[in-house]
C-alpha cells in the first residue's frame, strides 16, 4: 500500500475511495474551483465572491450551498451579510494541484516549475494553508 505524503495508508479498497470521487465530481465545476481560489486568502461575504468569480449572488449561493452540503466551506452571518470561509487546508491543496496540473497542458515550462518560483506546497502555504 503506497503512503500518501502525510504518511496515511490507503489501498484500492480503502471505504473513502468513493467519497473520493464524489469530492473530484464536486470540484469539477469551474465556479466551485474559483469560489475556493478565491476563499484561499480568508474569509469574504457572498457579494464579494459573486464580483470575484463574475457570477449573480443567486448562482454562487448554490454553489456555497454544494460546497457547505460537502463541508468545503463554512458559513457565518453577521447581520443581513453570510460570509464563507474554507473549513480546512484539504481542498484548498486539491484546487492548487489541479491548477498546477493544467499549466503543465497550457504551457511548455509551467510557472511552478521555473527556478525561483514557489514549489506547489510552499504556494499553497504563501496563499494561507495551514499544515
Amino acid at each position: 500500500m503506497p503512503a500518501d505524503t502525510q504518511g496515511c495508508t490507503f489501498d484500492v479498497e480503502s471505504q473513502y475511495v468513493e467519497l473520493a470521487a464524489e469530492v473530484f465530481s464536486l470540484l469539477s465545476d469551474a465556479t466551485r474551483i474559483r469560489l475556493i481560489l478565491a476563499l484561499r486568502g480568508g474569509e469574504l461575504p457572498v457579494g464579494e465572491l459573486a464580483e470575484l468569480v463574475g457570477k449573480s449572488p443567486t448562482v454562487v449561493s448554490q454553489h456555497l450551498a454544494k460546497l457547505r452540503w460537502a463541508r468545503v466551506v463554512q458559513a457565518r452571518q453577521d447581520g443581513t451579510r453570510v460570509y464563507y470561509s474554507l473549513i480546512d487546508e484539504h481542498a484548498r491543496e486539491l484546487v492548487d494541484q489541479a491548477v498546477f496540473q493544467a499549466e503543465h497542458v497550457v504551457d511548455g515550462a509551467p510557472r511552478h516549475h521555473l527556478q525561483g518560483h514557489p514549489a506547489p506546497r510552499e504556494a499553497a502555504t504563501r496563499a494561507g494553508a495551514t499544515t
